[in-house]
């Protein structure tokens, strides 16, 4: 694969998901021998470890709230047109730089639709160019927001015919099938590959020892993604503690890289007055995988990476999946695994420390779900799938 190149677009807005799954695909294909290149538009997010990837950070962009109607910039203002004018020309700029075999475009169609001011002029030239790339959108097994939107489902099949050439759907269709949230999936079924789920086997978890200690050994380890979101699950966890079983053990909480120190500042007050000494605040561990590997239980949301490290670590899980304003997406993943036995659910609106800690002592009788649940091999899928195109090109 020397001298074949792709470049990847992402685009995080409130999660930090997106770009972990992508900055884990980016390795997976320069691992495949791929030079690549990767143009993240969202905030700058800590511990994301790229080896051999090209890193471009445009000008940062994210959503004021969980709506993700307004895009604000490193400021916190809403961007402008000027704004988009300057990202636009980055973009393009670093696309041209990298001249690329492939163009990976993550989430849109299917999303992003706020991102049209740069994606739309990004897959024209990229169409235009005298030495056209392979284009492909790659997304997450779940379609979010529209899935029961028929015009806004039309216009994403109108607009992958358009612009694209195939699409990486990382999920395994024994689980979640595409036409589960996209109602044309039959319409575009030639250019689609499966990949299997996308996680990051360079870092798996496996008990280890450190400083005489073995992270997360028997604890409860309570998370919420990046977390900007998440806060009530994260106190009503504390709160849970002393109605569990496990109410001897330590409870690990882990705010996330984006929790607001004020949250922090609170929970570790609600630790210090319920916790018996027995809970502990953090905002984010970079070992998040070991600790998974070696814990007693996780209580988590239902964040598409957060739910494949916790079966890569094949750990015993309750997943209280993100619902606000309407969100699907995570309790159709979360319900779909909880149908094959692998974790248990709280849904939001039901969520209080009575039936987390319920939810919690079922989980910890449950034996471990094992290594080959569902199909956990999509980095290395992708990275294979992508090299064998690049090999089609005479130039």
């Amino acid at each position: 694969m020397k001298g074949r190149r792709a470049f990847l677009y992402v685009q995080h807005l409130l999660g930090i998901g997106h770009l972990k799954r992508a900055a884990t695909l980016a390795n997976a294909l320069a691992a495949e021998g791929l030079d690549v290149t990767l143009a993240s538009g969202g905030f700058e997010v800590p511990g994301i470890k790229l080896a051999g990837v090209r890193f471009v950070q445009l000008p940062p962009a994210g959503a004021a709230d969980s709506s993700f109607k307004v895009l604000v910039d490193s400021d916190g203002k809403p961007v402008d047109e000027d704004w988009r004018k300057k990202r636009r020309g980055i973009l393009l700029d670093a696309w041209r730089t990298a001249d690329p075999h492939v163009l990976v475009i993550e989430l849109y169609p299917f999303g992003r639709r706020q991102m049209r001011f740069e994606l739309i002029p990004l897959l024209e030239a990229a169409a235009a160019a005298a030495r056209r790339p392979l284009i492909v959108c790659s997304v997450r097994d779940v379609i979010g927001a529209g899935q029961k939107d028929v015009a806004r489902q039309d216009e994403m099949l109108e607009l992958f015919g358009l612009h694209f050439d195939r699409l990486l759907v990382h999920g395994d269709p024994a689980v979640i099938p595409f036409s589960r949230t996209f109602r044309h999936t039959d319409k575009i079924e030639s250019r689609l590959h499966y990949t299997g789920y996308v996680v990051d086997d360079t870092r798996s978890g496996s008990p280890q020892a450190c400083g005489g200690a073995t992270p997360g050994e028997g604890e409860v380890i309570v998370s919420a993604g990046g977390g900007a979101v998440g806060m009530r699950l994260l106190e009503t966890a504390i709160r849970a503690r002393p109605y569990s079983v496990l109410a001897n053990r330590t409870w690990r909480v882990l705010g996330g890289v984006n929790a607001v120190t004020a949250d922090l500042a609170t929970l570790a007050s609600v630790a210090d007055v319920t916790g018996e000494g027995r809970v502990v605040v953090e905002r984010a561990r970079s070992d998040f995988p070991i600790l998974l590997a070696n814990c007693a239980l996780s209580v988590s949301q239902g964040g598409y990476n957060t739910m494949m490290e916790i079966l890569q670590a094949c750990t015993r899980a309750v997943v209280v999946p993100f619902a606000a304003r309407a969100e699907t997406e995570q309790t159709l993943r979360a319900q779909s695994f909880a149908d094959r036995g692998l974790i248990d659910i709280v849904e939001e609106d039901a969520l209080t420390p009575e039936s987390l800690a319920a939810a919690v002592d079922r989980a910890a009788a449950r034996p471990r779900p094992t290594p080959d649940a569902i199909d956990l091999n999509g980095a290395r899928r992708t990275a294979a799938l992508v090299a064998g195109w690049t090999a089609e090109f005479a130039w």
